[in-house]
């Protein structure tokens, strides 16, 4: 209840002070609610519901879908893309409303393949961790070599790429951080 009151109360450009003196709810306690560290009795949420113009089940969030505790992804679900030679596949673990900000991605090469890319903008870093095989990680001039179990991190606001030059699949996980 505590973020949909703030929101409501922000939205109206009411101060703690205003609705405190509207509701006849101490400042004290509806910082508290707001703050989630206080459960409000039924006739509190009545007067704030009262103060605010709102449904008492607006004000408590009734209106709203309770997201699950825990929220499962089918692996058939999970999107992915290939490299355009075919050899690499990423399956994008990440949720789409973390885009452009964080992003997390299950790799799999196969032998002689490489995924290239431009550079992203500035700023952005890649890190990636092999967990079968090895793999090759350029960064524009630079070049190391991965084996099991290590992780490179670097700048890919240049041009970069990661490729396979075993004769094994190799699988890794590799997460993009933007710049915020």
């Amino acid at each position: 209840m505590g973020e949909t009151l703030a929101a409501l109360r922000q939205t109206r450009a009411l101060s703690l002070d205003q609705l405190s003196r509207q509701a006849g709810v101490s400042k004290s306690m509806l910082s508290q609610i707001e703050r989630n560290q206080a459960n409000p009795t039924v006739a509190v949420v009545w007067r704030l519901a009262n103060a605010l113009g709102v449904p008492m089940a607006e004000l408590l969030g009734a209106d709203k879908p309770v997201p699950p505790a825990i929220a499962t992804v089918a692996s058939h679900a999970t999107p992915s893309m290939r490299s355009p030679d075919g050899r690499c596949e990423l399956r994008i673990l990440s949720p789409i409303e973390l885009a452009g900000q964080y992003e997390w991605y299950e790799l799999s090469v196969q032998p002689g393949g490489a995924l290239a890319s431009e550079a992203h903008e500035p700023g952005t870093r890649e890190h990636l961790s092999v967990l079968s095989g090895s793999l090759e990680v350029q960064s524009a001039e630079a070049v190391t070599r991965l084996k099991v179990g290590e992780t490179a991190r670097y700048g890919a606001d240049q041009s970069h790429a990661i490729r396979n030059p075993g004769k094994g699949v190799a699988h890794a996980l590799l997460v993009v951080v933007h710049p915020a």
